[in-house]
């Protein structure tokens, strides 16, 4: 009799380098955010996530802690883990809380001689892409959108 496996409700392509269990922990993120899973959909126990990405059994199951820790994961009795439904803090909670992020970002960003237009084309990019609602062509906010080269008035 052959056993039906569960499938891993995202994709995780390891690169060398980079832990694995930063990798997985990522891609799980990334998969509940665009809303490739949402809350109440079933997440693989420690034993499959161990079993189909070829992780260790330990990994899996500092991955699922970590997961549910960070609120984005949640063990139901009776049921097993889940995808949470989203916190209730506020909004300024939660931007409070990619303040590091940020910094570290705009930084690199910095350093590698990124301009702010070009960061900010590239992040709506990413933020449209990843949104479950994604459109096929990323757009600013007319407040983010750079200054245009118009003519100056009186020099027509």
């Amino acid at each position: 009799m052959r056993h039906s496996t569960q499938v891993i409700p995202f994709r995780v392509n390891f690169r060398a380098g980079v832990p694995i269990f930063e990798q997985v922990v990522y891609a799980a993120k990334k998969a509940v955010i665009s809303g490739q899973v949402a809350p109440g959909d079933a997440f693989p126990s420690v034993r499959a996530l161990s079993k189909e990405l070829k992780i260790n059994p330990n990994t899996a199951h500092k991955i699922v802690a970590s997961l549910i820790q960070e609120g984005l994961l949640e063990t139901r009795p009776g049921i097993g883990t889940v995808v949470a439904a989203p916190p209730d803090s506020t909004r300024k909670q939660r931007t409070a809380l990619l303040g590091q992020e940020m910094e570290e970002l705009v930084v690199e960003a910095k350093r590698l001689g990124i301009e702010l237009d070009e960061m900010l084309t590239s992040f709506t990019g990413h933020w449209n892409r990843l949104s479950p609602e994604a459109t096929s062509s990323p757009k600013l906010p007319p407040s983010l959108q750079p200054a245009s080269k118009s003519t100056p008035r009186g020099a027509e």
